[in-house]
């Protein structure tokens, strides 16, 4: 994002928060509260993430003062929050009296100023959504409370709305012995790499005889899925009597085996391609971190194409996917012509690669053969 438009004091503030902040903050808006040059901007939404969601913060200052401390306008959910006064459990003195001195001792000329109280803000928010949360008159949810508080790093919120129904929500950063990023050769992951247990509570009503089981979601980064996806992971069914203490070790422990399964198999992928390349030559591109792509050069009699091979974290239990390109017709917006996804030939994943690849390469040849004919019909109507 470019900052032009801010005045500088302001920019080096902004442009500092969204380089260093550790939450990936975003902002959605920005506008102008200057009534003389309404072009100079002095204004803006934050997005921060909080209990694998997000909310939403105005941050105000005031351009012909650029050198006093903003304003925050939290959110119309968030009336009773107070800061600095808002924590019930045990409020952390050192945190409250570092984000009131960064208020009251504001120094605008240094740059780390605003990160500073956003992120004092975001702590005394975590403990007024857990001050609200404790206050929910639901057995289960204080037993709950009671036997996940000394786990790192958890947050929870209260959700309600006029049609919907008041909800609890958990956000478990789950605990596994290992360092994912570390585990991946050359990983050009700019975050830590993290597992979150989403868990949501419907609040018992007094009608109701028994709680229902609460609503289960494992959630990561994106940068994740080129390594592993948790949407593949089926979790457990929530047993009656269950709680959280007794779920998660389970879970940590089946999450830490599937993890080392999938950084294994960048590795069967790696060998897969260099088998590939005995039959087909050196690759045009492949990727060289996790092997989830790579493209060949082939030619049948004089007809030249390109193969695309994409892989899934599930291999070799799943098959690749491939997708010809012509290296000779384009179609008629000039486009190459490709085929359609492939995904019906020969496989095991039983066999070894070497198998796996020869069995492949013999599709090629006679799919060669029925791609050309596509290729000549599409320039015929061309």
């Amino acid at each position: 994002m470019a900052f032009e438009e801010f005045p500088p004091l302001i920019a080096d503030q902004l442009h500092y928060l969204l380089n260093h902040s550790p939450d990936s903050i975003k902002i959605a808006n920005v506008w102008s509260g200057n009534k003389i040059n309404p072009k100079i901007l002095d204004r803006f939404t934050l997005v921060i993430p909080y209990c694998l969601e997000t909310i939403k913060w105005d941050v105000i200052y005031n351009s012909e003062y650029a050198m006093d401390p903003p304003d925050f306008v939290f959110g119309p959910d968030d009336e009773d929050f107070v800061p600095c006064r808002c924590s019930a459990i045990a409020p952390d003195d050192d945190q409250i009296s570092s984000l009131e001195k960064a208020l009251s001792e504001w120094d605008h000329e240094d740059s780390t100023r605003l990160l500073v109280i956003i992120q004092g803000l975001r702590d005394q928010y975590v403990a007024y959504q857990r001050r609200r949360v404790g206050q929910v008159d639901d057995d289960r949810v204080k037993f709950e409370i009671s036997t996940v508080l000394t786990r790192k790093g958890i947050e929870m919120q209260m959700a309600s709305g006029v049609d919907k129904p008041e909800e609890v929500k958990f956000a478990v950063p789950l605990v596994m012995d290992m360092n994912i990023n570390k585990m991946v050769v050359g990983c050009p992951w700019k975050h830590q790499q993290k597992i979150y247990l989403q868990v949501v509570y419907p609040i018992l009503r007094k009608y109701e005889a028994a709680p229902s089981a609460p609503r289960l979601k494992l959630v990561s980064y994106y940068d994740l899925k080129s390594l592993f996806s948790v949407e593949d992971v089926k979790l457990s069914p929530w047993m009656d009597g269950m709680c959280l203490a007794e779920y998660l070790p389970h879970l940590e422990e089946t999450l830490e085996r599937q993890i080392h399964e999938a950084v294994a198999a960048i590795d069967l992928r790696r060998s897969f391609i260099e088998a590939l390349s005995l039959n087909l030559g050196r690759p045009l591109e492949a990727d060289p971190t996790f092997c989830r792509k790579a493209t060949f050069l082939n030619a049948s009699g004089q007809f030249t194409f390109m193969v695309h091979f994409f892989f899934s974290t599930q291999f070799p239990k799943q098959q690749p996917t491939l997708m010809l390109q012509s290296c000779q017709h384009l179609n008629q917006s000039s486009v190459p012509v490709k085929s359609n996804l492939l995904t019906e030939f020969p496989w095991s994943p039983r066999w070894e690669v070497g198998r796996m690849a020869e069995r492949l390469c013999d599709f090629l040849t006679d799919e060669a053969v029925n791609f050309k004919k596509y290729c000549n019909e599409a320039l015929l109507q061309h």
